[in-house]
């Protein structure tokens, strides 16, 4: 069964059993006044006896209608005949279950108007009285339904932005990954055309970067030690292409099994030798600061650039982190700073306020 169908079906079920339920009450708590004199228990006996003819009445009524109001390709004019037409044989078969069934076989005395002259099978109050019951009745229904099928609708429509979200995020991951990848292969064939003894030490944190980036990235979440240690090996990496690089690295995480979403954090140290680092003629560096204090994650780099850097290009990078981080983490606190020596980023993340679509 569909989704959509057995949510109906519960809800339906669920529906028609609290207005049986209330229907009893009512009538129960009214016939204390129209028969004073009968035993509780066979009143109530009665009284959920023609609740349920009632309602072997009112439910195909409720379904005829609502299936004219799916079908809203059926003209209007039909619509509202076919409408007229239901709520007469209802109100008719209404009348009939009471005046010729309730009364004589159930109640056993003849149906009367306000219990002094007896009542025909068509008169206007009586009529008046089944039509409002049966009014009620098709208000609730429509009510409910609608009230079912906006949640559906709402449900399915989170369900689409989600998927459409997810997608531009894993868009926007597949961005990064081939950048650092490519440049990184042409770093090892440049050493490898020198014969420097670096480059197996280079294949190997080339191989470990890339099984994090394609297993371990691949999960909506991971643990931030993970994370942090694929920042070290990816240092690494860098460390023996630069050797007048100077590095540090701080870390103060008390909770190494917070899950964080991956890549994020290792895109501002790529964005950084990207653009920074690498293009440093002098002595270059980076600082990183990571703290991790009861979920609130403190992320703080620091990079030597050149004090006129080439173009604009850090844009498109920041570009793509500022929309992942609107993603992920909608309440972030990201700050870029460019001074005449260096670049300035710091990220404040409550990791346990994350965007879990």
């Amino acid at each position: 069964m569909k989704p959509d169908r057995k949510s109906k079906l519960y809800v339906h079920l669920l529906f028609w059993i609290l207005y049986y339920i209330l229907e009893v009450y009512l009538d129960f708590y009214w016939s204390r006044y129209q028969f004073p004199d009968a035993e509780w228990q066979t009143r109530l006996q009665n009284t959920v006896l023609l609740e349920f003819g009632y309602l072997l009445i009112k439910m195909p009524m409720a379904y005829a209608l609502l299936y004219v109001y799916e079908k809203s390709g059926i003209r209007k004019f039909l619509n509202s005949i076919f409408y007229c037409f239901i709520i007469v044989a209802a109100v008719l078969a209404h009348r009939f279950f009471t005046h010729y069934i309730i009364y004589p076989h159930i109640y056993g005395v003849v149906e009367t108007l306000d219990g002094k002259e007896p009542s025909g099978f068509i008169n206007g109050l009586v009529v008046f009285n089944s039509f409002m019951d049966l009014i009620f009745l098709a208000g609730l229904i429509f009510g409910v339904e609608i009230t079912r099928q906006k949640n559906v609708l709402k449900e399915q429509f989170s369900q689409l932005k989600a998927e459409k979200l997810d997608q531009e995020l894993t868009m926007l991951k597949a961005q990064i990954n081939p950048h650092f990848l490519f440049n990184t292969l042409n770093n090892i064939y440049g050493m490898a055309l020198k014969k420097a003894d670096e480059t197996p030490d280079v294949i190997l944190q080339l191989s470990k970067v890339m099984r994090y980036n394609i297993y371990e990235a691949a999960e909506r979440y991971i643990s931030i030690d993970k994370d942090v240690e694929n920042i070290r090996d990816f240092l690494q990496i860098q460390q023996i292409r630069h050797h007048d690089l100077v590095i540090r690295f701080n870390e103060d995480i008390d909770h190494p099994s917070q899950e964080i979403s991956p890549l994020i954090l290792i895109q501002f140290v790529e964005n950084a030798f990207k653009h920074g680092v690498s293009e440093t003629l002098g002595q270059s560096f980076i600082h990183i600061d990571i703290q991790l204090k009861s979920g609130i994650l403190h992320y703080h780099i620091e990079n030597s650039k050149e004090e006129k850097p080439h173009g604009n290009s850090t844009k498109i990078g920041l570009k793509n982190i500022r929309r992942q981080l609107e993603l992920l983490y909608p309440k972030h606190i990201l700050t870029v700073e460019s001074t005449s020596d260096r670049y300035i980023v710091t990220l404040i993340i409550d990791l346990n306020d994350s965007s879990r679509f």
